[in-house]
């Protein structure tokens, strides 16, 4: 599936947020995903599908001090 993922044209094999988030190596408690404009809440990742051309934009959290 085509995504554009925080900018750029990807291909990917995932049909959910949490599929994508789990793709791409990330830890979900640390991201926060908007797929087409709209935040996704963390408790339905597992719920939300994905369609080919969705734009997601994925935020990573990083403490420091």
């Amino acid at each position: 599936m085509r995504l554009h993922l925080n900018g750029e044209e990807k291909v990917v094999e995932a049909d959910t947020v949490a599929a994508l988030v789990t793709a791409l190596g990330l830890d979900a408690r640390k991201v926060a995903v908007e797929r087409n404009l709209e935040i996704v809440p963390k408790s339905l990742y597992g719920q939300v599908g994905l369609a080919d051309g969705d734009r997601i934009e994925i935020v990573h959290f990083i403490g420091g001090g």
